[in-house]
């Protein structure tokens, strides 16, 4: 692998983008099992679980339906980096084998140049809010600095607390994986002490049994829940439509397919069980408690009395929406910046670059018209499904497990494989998932494929890429791989 390392630097590929020899590769189960709790009990994941009671389902099925979304997460996070535990290579490389050298770029740049700068963006203001709740309580008067002083439309306080908050989450995307290994490994044991205690607050406060009956005012329990027990799966696994994606800037830093395979179940399983207790307990408890409909943790937690309490559970939410935002958003982003100059730019570069776009964009102005940029985001999450299905189709189906790596890093100016680069066939199949999965939102008669989009696109991606390319089988896929 040494040798394969040189030849494509030699190419002009830097170290961040070459495949991974087997002394970089020291990740073990328990790295993958602490890898994405912090991804799993964040903020927007509990307003969403109460958002499903909306739909007039029981605690009960909520629950269910959460967990069972945990093992389709688990299946594709895992399979979908199968290559990268194999070859060692990030998804920005890997992505070539399927849609081209020069077709890769586009459904790169959804995922790590569009979807993950604005989500790192988004992500680090939302955070900033709770840090500036934290400072309050430790510092009040810090709430009033600057009077009615703005700067590009924020207060001082909170333009302050989210640049600090900002500044911390580009110096774990520049540590990589190796940081957030640590801070994970610190992360775990305060989530299931702050969650898992917040429950039983909870159940304490109201008992189990309201909990169970629990809908929301003017709410009536739905009387035909199979669709809609598939919408709430959809819209948990949706969430995770762009990690799943980028998989493999994880899975190359695995020592086996057994160990990142293991990791990631055990610990996307176990999380995500938590979560669906934790979720409606807390959501359902509070709301009765406090006599009102309340489905943001950030509101529970500050009507605490308790200092230590909330300034405890507030301090690993914030590192809960680091977490997510160095796994979902920083690092993909990192190497597929560095993959659209892959011979001039390096993962730090791409650190770099995306942060200060995700500054740039004040990402706090877009929070002022929420419904158009999450519908502008959720369209691009919603082209992510496809590719996904194209991805596992190319890979397992077609090429049975094996990637030419030579097609992958090949030289300057060298579009030899495929179409001049393209791969015609893996963006026709890209599209027409799309128009299925998304069309709902403009054309009525495809409404009911939208509230299961991601299953519809990932479904018909992989089915369609699959018989397409099995009846034509190209020569240049037909070849065993040259560089293992």
């Amino acid at each position: 692998m040494e040798q394969t390392q040189d030849l494509y630097k030699a190419r002009g590929y830097s170290d961040d983008l070459l495949p991974k020899v087997a002394s970089q590769r020291n990740w073990k189960t328990f790295n993958y099992f602490t890898l994405w709790m912090g991804s799993v009990h964040n903020v927007p994941n509990y307003v969403m679980v109460g958002g499903f009671f909306i739909l007039g389902l029981s605690t009960f099925s909520i629950m269910m339906a959460i967990i069972l979304s945990a093992f389709i997460i688990a299946l594709v996070m895992v399979f979908n980096g199968a290559a990268g535990s194999k070859y060692g290579v990030p998804f920005a490389m890997i992505l070539r084998a399927s849609y081209g050298v020069r077709g890769a770029l586009l459904p790169g740049l959804l995922r790590g140049g569009i979807a993950a700068i604005m989500w790192f963006g988004l992500q680090c203001y939302a955070g900033s809010l709770a840090f500036l709740i934290l400072l309050g309580k430790l510092w009040p008067e810090f709430l009033t600095l600057g009077g009615d002083f703005k700067l590009l439309g924020l207060p001082l306080p909170g333009m302050i607390a989210f640049l600090v908050f900002w500044l911390i989450n580009v110096a774990i995307g520049f540590g990589g994986g190796k940081v957030l290994n640590k801070f994970t490994a610190i992360l775990n044991p305060c989530i299931y002490i702050v969650f898992g205690g917040m429950a039983i607050w909870a159940i304490s406060l109201v008992g189990i049994g309201p909990i169970l009956d629990y809908l929301p005012t003017g709410v009536a329990k739905a009387e035909h829940t199979g669709f809609l027990f598939l919408v709430v799966i959809n819209a948990v696994v949706a969430v995770w439509a762009a990690p799943a994606v980028s998989a493999s800037d994880f899975t190359q830093n695995a020592r086996s397919f057994r160990e990142q395979a293991v990791g990631q179940t055990l610990g996307l399983v176990v999380a995500y069980i938590l979560f669906a207790v934790a979720g409606v307990c807390i959501i359902a408890g509070a709301s009765i408690h406090y006599g009102m409909d309340t489905w943001n943790v950030l509101d529970i937690v500050q009507k605490w009395d308790s200092l230590f309490a909330s300034f405890f559970a507030v301090l690993v939410i914030l590192m809960t929406t680091i977490s997510t935002n160095a796994t979902g958003n920083i690092i993909p982003a990192g190497y597929q910046i560095a993959a659209i100059a892959p011979t001039k730019l390096t993962y730090k570069n791409g650190v770099l670059i995306a942060s200060i776009i995700s500054l740039l964009i004040c990402p706090w102005k877009l929070m002022e018209n929420q419904d158009s940029i999450y519908l502008f985001l959720d369209i691009i999450g919603g082209m992510l499904g496809p590719v996904i299905g194209v991805m596992m189709a190319h890979y397992f189906i077609v090429m049975r497990g094996q990637i030419n790596l030579d097609e992958l890093y090949t030289a300057p100016g060298d579009y030899k494989y495929f179409d001049n680069g393209f791969n015609v066939t893996a963006f026709l199949v890209t599209i027409v998932a799309v128009i299925l999965s998304l069309g709902g939102k403009f054309i009525p008669l495809l409404e009911p494929f939208s509230r299961v989009s991601w299953f519809v696109g990932v479904i018909v991606a992989f089915a369609a890429y699959a018989l397409l390319k099995k009846r034509a089988q190209p020569n240049n896929l037909a070849r065993p791989n040259a560089v293992n």
